[in-house]
């Protein structure tokens, strides 16, 4: 019987297709420590990103295609996970150690853009990635109370340290205003603080920060995508045409900052009877047409559920207090396509 070798099994794993990227196993540098004793066959497969959508379809797809090596008689793959992230770095942009950067925005308020953030933050961090959570919404920070903290540690090395909570590192205007306070400044306050919020900040190492935008096309949309080289947008809408014809500005101030657009997020689309009929409060398909009429994905409907309320309210968002619910295992399922998005954005830009 002929040995097996590791170019037999690089061979193999160079006919497995990574279906979002597009490419071979190989060719993305996703196989690493390969051990063959005798027939036994032990390798690593690195995916970009722990949310993974197509986790469990890589493992099997690889574990397949070693098997088919004559004279293999077992397979083990073992998975881990390292972030892609962007290595270019314009001249005139804040330079972090934070792989991504995601920027949450709604044409109007009230879609439950804050609420999509928070959740798809905890998400990730659930998946395994390092996570930062940024509340741009200079005139209405939420963050807090739906992260359920309320409190900044102390500064230490005259760095901010940001809170944190269910394994993601927070900030927000809102710890540093009393409860109720106004804030009424001018664009360039807003920048300053934008600015302050990313450079004197200690967040560490990020594989993503995602970052809450104010409703609207404003200075703080434009201050963030002058500071940073963000990753992509996110665009949260409801379904019906008011909401959507001011998303579609949202979308459309991502391009003309050169914003890579992730998708579109359909949220309250639709509530559920005890006898499982739907009721379309807030009109239908109103997302999916905008993703459509943009020519970006449609990354998923968030159905109106009152825990999630509830959850905001009380600082245990939805992911965490009811996570079987549907709206949870929608929102774990957008936080998957996401992550899935940014790898293929990161991979385009590397090309």
């Amino acid at each position: 019987m002929a040995q097996i070798t590791d170019k037999d099994v690089l061979n193999a794993l160079s006919r497995v297709m990574d279906p979002e990227l597009k490419k071979d196993l190989v060719s993305l540098n996703m196989i690493q420590d390969i051990q063959i004793n005798e027939g036994e066959v032990v390798f690593t497969l690195v995916l970009t990103t722990p949310a993974c959508p197509l986790k469990n379809y890589l493992q099997k797809a690889a574990q397949d295609a070693v098997m088919a090596v004559e004279g293999v008689t077992s397979v083990k793959v073992n998975i881990t996970a390292n972030v892609s992230g962007q290595h270019s770095q314009t001249e005139d942009k804040i330079v972090l150690p934070i792989k991504n950067s995601i920027a949450v925005s709604s044409g109007k308020g009230g879609v439950g853009k804050s609420t999509v953030a928070v959740n798809l933050a905890i998400a990730l961090a659930q998946s395994g990635a390092k996570v930062g959570l940024l509340d741009a919404d200079i005139y209405g920070p939420n963050i807090p109370t739906m992260m359920g903290v309320d409190t900044l540690p102390p500064v230490k090395d005259k760095k901010i340290i940001p809170a944190e909570a269910y394994g993601v590192k927070v900030i927000s205007i809102g710890f540093l205003v009393k409860e109720g306070q106004p804030l009424i400044w001018r664009g360039p306050l807003l920048h300053s603080t934008i600015r302050q919020f990313l450079v004197d900040v200690n967040w560490g190492d990020l594989d993503y920060l995602i970052i809450d935008l104010p409703p609207g096309t404003g200075d703080v949309q434009l201050s963030v995508a002058q500071n940073l080289n963000l990753t992509g947008g996110l665009v949260v809408t409801l379904p019906q045409k008011v909401s959507t014809d001011d998303a579609y500005r949202g979308l459309e101030m991502f391009r003309k900052l050169n914003v890579p657009i992730i998708g579109v997020i359909e949220n309250m689309s639709y509530f559920e009877l005890e006898d499982g009929s739907k009721v379309d409060i807030f009109g239908s398909g109103g997302g999916k047409e905008l993703a459509n009429k943009a020519d970006v994905p449609f990354l998923g409907q968030i159905p109106l559920e009152p825990a999630i309320r509830e959850g905001g309210d009380n600082g245990k968002p939805i992911i965490i207090s009811n996570p079987n619910s549907p709206a949870a295992m929608v929102l774990n399922d957008i936080a998957c396509s996401v992550a899935g998005k940014i790898s293929q954005i990161v991979l385009q830009g590397q090309s």
